[in-house]
């Protein structure tokens, strides 16, 4: 499951955005405006500071307001941030031919020994492929659900947060009482100056892996592109766009 990371990635870096939480704020802030934001960016970054070429935030999205839109833009960096950070580390274990030591499937397939990433998310069964895309959409779906126990993160929610799997009268029936973002509950008890530290730390280092691991693929299928890694990874030349080994949708995957 891992590998994938390395795929979705690519998405990621499509959607990442500059705001960021102050030291002044007890919480992740939701209903931000552009003040808020070009007060909060040099907090995260003072070299940079507010920096939004393509003007989004002044966006209104889908007939929303730009508040709203501004809580859409927030949990798609933070988001794509952690599958970026994903990806980095997966594609680094996957280059260093480390592997789980059991089969990978129930007919006692077993792991590719492939260490170039890219080729080896092409060894992988498409079955095994579509049981992991299963898996996101759920996630996806379950991501998206505004509770009363969990407000949407365009509806006055915070970004980046994840609803309980098993918490309150909207989870889920589950014999392992365990959550998905904190199930030893480690940051349960830390404070909300705590919290908004290690957010800020997440998302740089979410837009450090988003670099990161663009920069892998790049070199890999444009040789020479990024000189530093020249050399150090491998070759590819297949689709990094492409999922399936198959065309399911009729066109080239370069489009």
């Amino acid at each position: 499951m891992k590998s994938t990371a390395v795929l979705l990635s690519l998405a990621a870096s499509a959607a990442a955005f500059a705001p960021a939480p102050s030291n002044s704020r007890a919480s992740v802030a939701v209903q931000e405006t552009k003040a808020d934001l070009q007060a909060l960016a040099k907090d995260l970054n003072p070299v940079l500071g507010f920096y939004d070429p393509l003007n989004l935030a002044e966006a209104s999205f889908w007939g929303t307001t730009n508040e709203e839109t501004i809580g859409f833009l927030r949990h798609s960096e933070i988001k794509h941030g952690r599958i970026a950070m994903f990806a980095f580390v997966g594609y680094i274990v996957h280059a260093n031919g480390i592997k789980f030591p059991w089969a990978m499937q129930m007919d006692g397939t077993p792991y590719p020994s492939e260490t170039n990433p890219p080729a080896l998310w092409d060894a992988i069964s498409n079955d095994a492929k579509w049981q992991i895309f299963s898996l996101i959409a759920f996630l996806e779906f379950w991501s998206e659900l505004s509770t009363p126990e969990h407000k949407h993160y365009m509806r006055g929610g915070k970004p980046g947060d994840f609803p309980d799997f098993v918490s309150g009268p909207n989870g889920i029936p589950h014999p392992v009482p365990f959550n998905y973002y904190d199930p030893f509950k480690l940051s349960k008890n830390k404070s909300a100056e705590s919290k908004a530290r290690g957010l800020k730390a997440e998302i740089n280092n979410g837009r450090l892996a988003m670099i990161g691991i663009l920069g892998f693929l790049t070199e890999q299928t444009t040789p020479g592109s990024v000189p530093l890694l020249s050399g150090i990874v491998k070759p590819y030349a297949g689709e990094v766009m492409a999922p399936f080994n198959e065309n399911y949708l009729g066109m080239p995957f370069g489009l």
